[in-house]
């Protein structure tokens, strides 16, 4: 067997053990998620944020005494106002866009490029961010339980962030299945503490549950502005429980069929799912009194409030933990989907939009993997510190994604009744309650853009304004893609082209030798079948080279016969600078405006690291010769094997190959 083929079954062996035996593309359709799966694969980012979305209204709010936590809960209500808004709207977003695509589609499809562009860079930091920070955090929720882990908290946060990549590299119906266990099990547990809670506060199971012994401290005096400022910044700091909720617009493809349908169904699930734990939390801390402290989250003072340090209080402490980490699972799911759609659209590389052996966009994994790792290496696993960062790109895509339905509903509105209008990513019709879908939009931009303003000015000092220059940066760098893509595309055109118009072949072949061995007579052997005019060049630095290249050519006759020899002796070291100055001499002056071939003969030692070993001349040629225009390279391999390789191959049978027909 060859050492290609070697290294091709070592390779696939390796992969099938760790990420499974491939999928063939008909099994793309079996590798689709249910309604109980998607919600666990998409809506871990969301029901995660009532773990702490709670807590982020109660610490600004703490600012003004522990007599104003009583506003957390109109401040909650308005939260979930807004959430039912937006989960409205891409409700809407699902069903008229069912290929997917999200915000950045919508954006495309109605508001133009720029818009699309400045969405889609605010959810890919996003979601890179959204992998950062909920590693970091269930990984200081771990080290809190285990203190003595805390100085490793950056290799285990990174450890985490593999482990997510391996799950997710298996496929996406498998990492659905993996992550349904904590998801239903954190939302169970925080349900039943709210049921407990809401009953013994309500006194149904007897004595009415006491208050947290806290200190209640009124007010101080603050001007009207600051009072309001700081009312703005609670709620803009509580608008962490809407990050992930675009994540199935994004992945409607992922859905068993119908596909909108059951997307839909599980964004409204989604939604209920968050708002009731987060109403439910919001609720219970503020009449129980509740004060978030720096060493005790406001969901675990709740919990112990409420069932002691039982079974249940370590229950939701425990899938907390594991609901922070895996959030990070919305990230895995959606930058490789937006990527693919960016890639497709040619404003990202176009291998992100390849699906690897599971059926999932391996390389858009990968790469989120890497970017989010060295974010938490840089960030030293510190979500604290990445938290300004956060939420910045997903209100921002919010208010775009909305303004881009408004205007959609304004073109459903002018349809006719039957007629059907096709735009850019979808086919609309005429619907009878388009008016006030579209007043729904508008409000839920214009909400969702003041958020996004307020978080800029509220955060701007504490890191935000990296998000802020991060995504225009971005916008700026998906351009320049794309205008390579359209570079590339403009020269590749066969518009106009006229056959006179094509480059002449010279009828000459160059082969750069060492040494006269079977490599290099396997090459020349090969070039006499693609040239007339086949030509052998030797840099020497020794006279004894040339007297042995000399003596072992005239051996082979039948292959050296006819075939030009040019030795050029050369005092320096550097012998590609010669070679290359011929090669440049034939192709310039002798064949000027034509191609000319140079075939380089290499040896392949079979074992992977024994290249190491060997000079890698022929590598240095191929980087030096690729910025010619007219000089063509071709390879000739000949490969080292061992004499039980040899034997082991001839033993083989035959591949059997299907046919398609």
């Amino acid at each position: 067997m060859t050492t290609q083929g070697n290294i091709s079954f070592s390779f696939d062996a390796v992969k099938q053990v760790v990420i499974g035996p491939p999928f063939p593309n008909s099994a793309e359709i079996h590798e689709r998620l249910d309604k109980a799966r998607a919600l666990a694969v998409f809506a871990s980012d969301p029901i995660s944020s009532n773990a702490y979305a709670t807590e982020a209204i109660m610490s600004v709010l703490i600012l003004l005494g522990s007599g104003a936590l009583q506003m957390t809960m109109p401040i909650a209500i308005g939260i979930a106002a807004l959430v039912i808004l937006v989960v409205f709207s891409y409700v809407q977003t699902i069903l008229h866009y069912p290929g997917g695509g999200g915000a950045y589609t919508v954006t495309k499809d109605n508001l133009g490029m720029m818009p699309s562009l400045f969405a889609a860079s605010a959810l890919l930091v996003d979601y890179t961010l959204t992998v950062s920070v909920s590693v970091s955090a269930g990984i200081r929720a771990m080290t809190s339980a285990v203190p003595q882990l805390y100085d490793s908290r950056v290799g285990l946060a990174i450890g985490a962030i593999v482990l997510l990549t391996w799950i997710n590299l298996r496929g996406v119906r498998e990492s659905g299945t993996i992550f349904a266990l904590p998801t239903y099990a954190f939302v169970g547990g925080v349900i039943v503490v709210i049921g407990l809670g809401l009953a013994r506060y309500t006194g149904v199971m007897g004595a009415q549950l006491s208050p947290h012994p806290g200190t209640i401290e009124p007010v101080g005096v603050i001007s009207q502005f600051a009072y309001i400022w700081l009312i703005l910044r609670a709620f803009a700091a509580g608008c962490t429980a809407l990050t992930g909720i675009e994540a199935i617009s994004n992945g409607v493809q992922a859905f068993k069929p119908p596909e909108a349908k059951n997307a839909a169904a599980t964004m409204v699930w989604m939604g209920v799912i968050a708002m009731t734990l987060f109403l439910g939390i919001s609720f219970l801390a503020t009449h129980l009194a509740i004060v978030p402290a720096e060493n005790d989250s406001v969901l675990s003072q709740m919990t112990r409030l409420i069932a002691g340090n039982g079974i249940l209080y370590y229950w939701v402490q425990f899938f907390t933990m594991m609901i922070l980490v895996l959030a990070a699972n919305t990230g895995y799911q959606d930058f490789p989907r937006l990527s693919s759609f960016l890639a497709n659209d040619g404003f990202l590389p176009r291998w992100l939009q390849n699906r690897g052996s599971r059926l999932v966009f391996s390389s858009g994994i990968l790469v989120l993997s890497l970017l989010s790792s060295i974010i938490v290496f840089v960030f030293r696993a510190d979500e604290i510190a990445m938290l300004p960062l956060y939420a910045l790109g997903v209100m921002l895509c919010f208010t775009l994604s909305q303004a881009g339905m408004v205007r959609l509903m304004g073109r459903v509105g002018k349809a006719s009744p039957g007629e059907e209008i096709h735009t850019h990513a979808t086919v609309i019709h005429y619907e009878s309650g388009w008016w006030w879908k579209r007043g729904v939009n508008a409000v839920g931009a214009l909400t969702t853009g003041i958020v996004f303003i307020v978080l800029v000015v509220t955060k701007f000092k504490e890191g935000a304004w990296l998000v802020a220059v991060t995504i225009p940066l971005l916008v700026l760098w998906l351009r320049s893609i794309h205008r390579h893509y359209d570079a590339v595309a403009s020269a590749l055109s066969v518009r106009d082209l006229q056959p006179v118009d094509q480059i002449d072949i010279a009828d000459v072949a160059i082969v750069p030798i060492a040494d006269i061995h079977r490599g290099t007579l396997r090459a020349l052997k090969y070039s006499r079948r693609l040239a007339s005019n086949v030509r052998a060049v030797s840099i020497i630095t020794h006279p004894d080279q040339e007297e042995r290249i000399r003596r072992r050519w005239t051996r082979f006759p039948e292959i050296t016969a006819g075939i030009q020899l040019d030795i050029i002796a050369y005092e320096f070291r550097d012998i590609l600078s010669p070679l290359i100055e011929y090669i440049e001499r034939v192709s310039d002056i002798e064949y000027p405006a034509s191609l000319i071939t140079v075939v380089i003969p290499e040896f392949v030692p079979e074992a992977v690291t024994s290249h190491l070993l060997h000079n890698q001349t022929a590598n240095l040629l191929r980087l030096r010769l690729l910025e010619h225009e007219n000089i063509v390279v071709i390879d000739i391999p000949y490969h080292i094997q061992s004499s039980q390789s040899r034997e082991r191959r001839q033993a083989e049978p035959p591949k059997e190959w299907v046919t398609l027909n």
